[in-house]
């Protein structure tokens, strides 16, 4: 195996524990994990590996090194020739939805567990966009976020349409999107852009990760579906309807039965993954 090619296998790494927990790692962390080729290829395949996996039950996205990533590596992309506007518009995937990287953050969204991500360092334009694609944010308080794209005359086009406007009003992403300012950690949750901070959000994530684990895999795979699908939808009827359905899915069924008989009896939970 050249150098090189052992390179590429490293970007990315994906272990899952005996909890169900699963921690992607991005591995290029001399570089503050900035984003070339085989950096969105081995993500995609990261979100891929684990969308449907029965085992996971919830997972930790975070980068090695100094920063989670610090977005695009624009001359490695650029030589890679996937910068074209064709390629850009290209679809890729079974269901042809996006391009790839915007599939580095959109399917995250698709990964049926819960997705948490820890931002530690520099969190700017296509990485920030990555952390958005995940359920939950948890970020040092000095870590440093950006939508940075309008700094290289380019608009955010890595899925945030899909992922902003449920986090903040649309004045402040425009403000942001706009100017491209940095916020720290602690500005970034008071404008809602992570969730909360910690002072070692990995060690959060995963604390967080362990107790959502513990859970009925049932239970929270619907969840996440139910707010995916639901949360800014205008057909009251349908989300309605998805709530009675996706419920009538769980009343009864050996997971939901195991939670009510522990919180009867003060006994921990056992839980079967899902088929």
């Amino acid at each position: 195996m050249s150098e090189e090619q052992q390179e590429q296998q490293e970007r990315v790494r994906v272990q899952v524990g005996d909890d169900g927990v699963a921690v992607v790692t991005l591995m290029r962390g001399a570089k503050h994990n900035a984003l070339d080729l085989a950096m969105f290829e081995q993500i995609v395949g990261a979100a891929g590996q684990l969308r449907d996996a029965p085992g996971v039950r919830a997972v930790v996205l975070h980068g090695e090194g100094k920063s989670f990533c610090s977005g695009l590596d624009v001359v490695s992309m650029m030589q890679s020739g996937r910068l074209t506007a064709d390629q850009l518009v290209a679809r890729e995937g079974e269901d042809g939805l996006a391009n790839l990287p915007q599939r580095a953050a959109f399917d995250w969204i698709q990964v049926k567990a819960p997705v948490i991500v820890a931002i530690h360092g520099n969190c700017f334009g296509g990485g920030l966009q990555i952390a958005l694609g995940g359920d939950i944010r948890i970020a040092a308080p000095d870590a440093r976020l950006s939508i940075m794209e309008t700094r290289w005359g380019l608009v955010p086009d890595m899925g945030i349409t899909q992922t902003l406007p449920r986090l903040m009003p649309i004045d402040r992403a425009k403000e942001l999107t706009f100017t491209g300012r940095v916020v720290s950690g602690a500005e970034a949750a008071e404008l809602g852009l992570v969730t909360r901070t910690a002072d070692d959000p990995l060690a959060a994530a995963l604390e967080l990760a362990t107790e959502i684990a513990g859970k009925s895999p049932d239970a929270t795979r619907r969840a996440k579906r139910l707010y995916e699908e639901t949360w800014v939808s205008d057909d009251r009827a349908a989300a309605l309807l998805m709530e009675s359905e996706l419920q009538a899915q769980l009343i009864g069924g050996q997971n939901q039965i195991a939670a009510v008989t522990a919180g009867m009896s003060g006994e921990p939970p056992v839980f079967v993954d899902p088929s």
